[in-house]
């Protein structure tokens, strides 16, 4: 999640209570949130998401959760995914009766899922929507 990196990089460093609405037209908007909660893994997570609506109704499509670890370099290691219109919610990894379960293949599933997510959010531009976003209009 390259791109998403970028842009958590460019909205600073305290990710406490992030919240960013990333619109660009013609795609639905990206949702980045920082939630306060902690991973499988006890790491800071955050939810990516576009969100269309039905009914009346916000429906994730989709939205994955990450934790964000550090070490060499920052990373996004996804463990929750879901689609609304799919009616699909899955955990790779998870905390169960305070143990720590990962469902290998399907959490191998998120990681490639997260990689053409991130590499279409990049040629959709959205790290130069955010950008955009932050400059001050005159």
């Amino acid at each position: 999640m390259q791109t998403v990196l970028a842009i958590l990089k460019r909205a600073g460093e305290s990710h406490s209570g992030l919240y960013l609405r990333i619109e660009n037209a013609p795609y639905m908007a990206l949702v980045i949130e920082a939630t306060g909660e902690s991973g499988p893994m006890g790491l800071p997570v955050f939810s990516v998401a576009h969100y269309g609506e039905q009914n009346g109704d916000l429906m994730r499509d989709p939205e994955m959760c990450f934790e964000l670890g550090s070490g060499d370099e920052p990373h996004l290691d996804p463990f929750y995914f879901r689609n609304d219109y799919l009616g699909v919610e899955q955990w790779s990894r998870n905390l169960v009766r305070s143990r720590y379960v990962e469902l290998t293949a399907l959490h191998e599933q998120h990681k490639r899922f997260a990689i053409e997510w991130d590499n279409n959010l990049r040629m959709q531009g959205f790290l130069y929507a955010y950008e955009r976003q932050q400059t001050p209009r005159a």
